[in-house]
């Protein structure tokens, strides 16, 4: 799995927040990989993508000091998790950014 952190200084109701904007961002930016959040606990959500007939699964946690995502990718599939991830984190880092403005 690979794994990506994006360093926060939020509390954890405004991280959650920040995650859902960035996600839903996410989501319609890169629609055609059909990306799926599904929140189990406040803290962590399973996430989804597909890509080329093929499934990427993974997670993202909220932790106290960071946004952290987790990828399963297929090998067919690296060139699209180092895009996947550098987007989200672009994403992540434009809403962590708004939340301390007070935009969130």
């Amino acid at each position: 799995m690979a794994k990506h952190s994006v360093p926060h200084d939020l509390d954890p109701a405004t991280a959650r927040r920040v995650a859902d904007k960035a996600w839903e961002s996410y989501s319609r930016r890169f629609e055609k990989y059909r990306p799926q959040i599904r929140w189990v606990t406040d803290e962590r959500a399973e996430v989804s993508f597909s890509a080329k007939g093929m499934h990427l699964n993974g997670e993202l946690d909220i932790r106290p000091a960071s946004i952290d995502m987790e990828l399963d990718v297929p090998l067919l599939l690296r060139p699209f998790r180092k895009l996947a991830m550098s987007v989200i984190d672009e994403e992540v880092r434009k809403w962590v950014a708004k939340a301390k403005a007070g935009e969130v």
